[in-house]
């Protein structure tokens, strides 16, 4: 593959996924054209399929912010947002899309975002949803609201009583909003043929998530991974278009791994795999480039990580079920990395390092996200002794620039990675010994 020093290197998955986003963007942008209706919701325990099924189109609040943050607007839409009177210890996801909204809603591709026709609340974990669609209600007043309220795995375990008081909320408070605002009756058996397609993609992604249990890895579970999630996450769960993707990004994958080669990355081709590492939290946005490339250099590979799970833990053994349409879209929604407890996230991350054979465990703890902050130096200290890696600790934010320190961040890196090196020495020693 050639590149040149400003071009980032792009797989055929890539590209094929960049067609689809802007194939949406474009679609969205047309809706006054088209009439077709517009649904302002949220990744974790997303309701795409049931969205689709009413031929309505998904817009993810989130999703604008982070691309802002890529596109390096992000800046100054939050500090529109603060002007507002919003605090800087608020959500930066939340400030940048109000900005956003409030510089004419332009997304990725330069074409304006429609305003919302329904709101869609599925709370799934984090409380800032609930805050951050008051202001979404009053930004578009009139437009209509409807609240799923996912019940929290307290003692790790999903109830029938729970799924049961979701498919009721989605009987009597979701799915007649959706036919008011779509103007179309709810149709059972498309959103469950929709589904058989959700389990296909479901398993090809964790196929190609699991390769990175080889060594070397031909995939990045962190960097890569969140351009892998993108489809399955998002407007595409449920569609042709995102089997087909999917089907594609597998063979890519398990060809490099044929091959015996390491990730592709902005920078080329990884040659050497010199440490494995699972990642809790999302990365930085607005200089994510440049955060990649720390790990590039030291020839890092994150083979695990929590933040492509945000949307689902499909390795856990969920599916959707064509059999079982809303039951199945209730369990989902209960079973998002977002809505599990402390104890089952460590369990998960565990295994990871277990299952991955990962050398190290590391958290990017986000500055504005203080429902998972809270419980993350715990978590650290629980995979240290449990796991007995190294573990480390950096901070940064989501899309604010001014919490980025590359300096700051890369000499805690390289100390982080010293330390992994120091590891492996003495581990070879003590093996030399026996």
């Amino acid at each position: 593959m050639s590149k040149n020093a400003t071009e980032a290197i792009k797989e055929k998955s890539m590209v094929i996924q960049k067609d689809m986003l802007a194939n949406l963007f474009h679609e969205l942008s047309k809706t006054k054209e088209t009439g077709k209706k517009v649904v302002y919701t949220f990744v974790p325990g997303n309701l795409t399929e049931l969205i689709l099924s009413f031929d309505m189109l998904p817009v993810y609040p989130e999703i604008n912010a982070l691309q802002s943050g890529m596109r390096k607007k992000s800046g100054a839409y939050i500090r529109d947002a603060e002007k507002l009177g919003f605090s800087e210890d608020v959500c930066t996801y939340v400030k940048c899309d109000i900005g956003m909204m409030l510089n004419g809603n332009i997304g990725p591709t330069g074409e304006k975002l429609p305003a919302p026709d329904l709101l869609l609340l599925s709370y799934t974990g984090c409380f800032t949803f609930m805050k951050w669609f008051e202001n979404l209600e009053r930004l578009y007043p009139g437009v209509p609201v409807a609240m799923l309220h996912t019940p929290y795995q307290e003692d790790g375990n999903i109830t029938p009583e729970q799924v049961e008081y979701m498919v009721k909320q989605l009987k009597e408070e979701v799915i007649p909003k959706m036919e008011k605002v779509s103007g179309k009756k709810f149709d059972m058996e498309r959103l469950s043929k929709m589904m058989t397609n959700s389990a296909k993609a479901e398993d090809l992604l964790v196929k190609i998530l699991e390769t990175a249990k080889n060594k070397p890895s031909p995939i990045d579970a962190y960097f890569a991974g969140v351009y892998y999630i993108g489809p399955i996450f998002t407007a595409f769960r449920g569609t042709d278009e995102a089997v087909e993707y999917y089907k594609e990004l597998y063979a890519e994958v398990t060809e490099r791994l044929r091959l015996g080669l390491g990730p592709v990355t902005p920078e080329g081709e990884l040659k050497e795999e010199k440490f494995r590492l699972v990642v809790e939290y999302p990365p930085n946005w607005t200089n994510f480039r440049e955060f990649w490339k720390i790990f590039y250099d030291a020839g890092a590979v994150i083979v695990a990580s929590s933040y492509t799970k945000v949307g689902g833990v499909y390795d856990l053994g969920f599916r959707h079920n064509p059999d079982e349409p809303l039951e199945s879209l209730s369990k989902y929604c209960m079973g998002c990395y977002t809505n599990m407890n402390l104890p089952q996230r460590v369990n998960l991350l565990a295994d990871y390092v277990k299952e991955y054979k990962a050398d190290g465990f590391l958290i990017n703890s986000i500055k504005s996200c203080n429902s998972f902050s809270a419980g993350q130096l715990m978590i650290m200290r629980e995979i240290e002794q449990r796991m007995e890696v190294p573990v480390g600790f950096i901070e940064s934010d989501l899309v604010d620039p001014r919490y980025f320190s590359y300096a700051n961040i890369k000499n805690r890196l390289e100390s982080y990675f010293q330390m992994l090196e120091q590891r492996k020495i003495i581990m070879a020693q003590d093996a030399e010994k026996v």
